[in-house]
């Protein structure tokens, strides 16, 4: 029996039809007057808390429970008169679904800055699932329901998925080194990122039973290069596969007998030692043209171009940040720029990121935009 009548006790359950609920609020709009005696009914996947005055006086699990309060069938109706008919002693029922809710997704909305070791910053989109189960329902609903009638994952899910991108940046950034290294880091991944998230979600009353990562994948053009970069590897091998066979055939060419091949037995036993150095060292560079250079802004002498500090100036190639007066490159701690001595603006004191700016997680560690770690 519903909330809205005057004479009889309420009969209070719930039952999830969609399977999607995590919290049910009766009534579904507003308060209701609440008579004592009232029954609730909890089945075994649930939990109910009971607001009485607006505060919550009692948290209840499986079976039937008697409510009381001060509302009498009549009486009260009587005694609410000076309130025009409406007793001001309101109550609700919080329904919690205690179940397993599995499947839900998480991802990179946007792609997230990630320093790779090998392949410098490039930006990572990761996918996966995971589920979550209400432990609290008390916490739960104060903490993230507040006075809505329904609550639902979808509701629930964009919050969480931040949490989530956050705390996987961190910890990509402090436990890999280098996306050539993933497809073996998997499970070692999900495992850790669900023990770093155990907290996080805590602090509402949620348990996250399992996470799994689907997919951790570059931008297209970073993949184009490192299937490059795989293809380069085969055909040096090839390369050297090829010479090899090119000198042992024409070693045996060598020794066959007649007028023509004592000639080319003699030619070819000239050009072995060439052949055989050129196979053993083919994987060695030949000369300055495989390390590119270029020029340092500062003295405009040569550098390798990889160099982090020009050699003969110490100029700071790596950009980090720029003095706003002369643009000379930072070091990230610098307070002062060492060209013109103009001070640097103050960090914020905020977890804001000091290179782009971007908003993150209070007690996040990594960037979720440019992927520097945060001071």
């Amino acid at each position: 029996m519903g909330t809205n009548n005057l004479i009889f006790l309420e009969n209070l359950e719930w039952f999830d039809e969609t399977g999607q609920e995590l919290v049910h609020r009766l009534p579904e709009e507003g308060s209701a007057e609440i008579k004592y005696g009232a029954q609730l009914t909890v089945r075994e996947s649930q939990a109910a808390v009971f607001f009485y005055k607006g505060k919550a006086v009692g948290a209840f699990g499986p079976g039937r429970h008697t409510l009381k309060t001060a509302n009498i069938p009549i009486l009260t109706k009587i005694a609410s008169l000076p309130w025009g008919g409406t007793s001001p002693l309101r109550a609700e029922i919080y329904f919690i679904n205690l179940k397993v809710f599995t499947n839900l997704k998480w991802g990179t909305r946007d792609p997230v800055a990630f320093k790779d070791s090998e392949l410098g910053l490039i930006r990572l989109r990761a996918f996966g699932i995971f589920n979550l189960q209400i432990v609290q329902p008390v916490l739960f609903v104060n903490s993230l329901v507040g006075t809505q009638g329904m609550f639902t994952t979808a509701e629930i899910e964009e919050y969480l998925n931040r949490v989530i991108v956050s705390r996987y940046n961190d910890y990509m950034g402090e436990t890999i080194d280098s996306i050539l290294n993933l497809p073996s880091k998997y499970d070692e991944l999900s495992q850790g990122l669900s023990e770093r998230l155990t907290e996080d979600f805590s602090h509402f009353g949620i348990r996250m039973t399992h996470l799994y990562i689907n997919s951790i994948t570059p931008p297209p053009e970073v993949q184009q290069a490192i299937d490059d970069r795989s293809r380069m590897g085969v055909f040096d091998d090839m390369n050297k596969l090829m010479q090899m066979k090119a000198a042992m055939a024409m070693e045996k060419a060598s020794e066959s007998a007649g007028g023509s091949g004592m000639g080319m037995g003699t030619g070819l036993g000239l050009m072995m030692p060439a052949m055989f150095a050129q196979y053993f060292a083919g994987a060695q560079p030949r000369s300055g043209q495989d390390q590119p250079e270029s020029k340092c802004p500062e003295c405009a002498n040569s550098i390798p171009t990889s160099s982090k500090f020009c050699p003969d100036c110490g100029h700071q190639l790596l950009v980090f940040e720029q003095c706003t007066r002369c643009s000379k490159n930072l070091t990230p701690t610098a307070k002062f720029c060492s060209r013109c001595g103009h001070p640097t603006e103050e960090k914020p004191a905020t977890r804001s990121c000091p290179n782009c700016g971007n908003v993150n997680l209070p007690d996040a560690f990594f960037c979720n935009e440019c992927g520097e770690k945060l001071s």
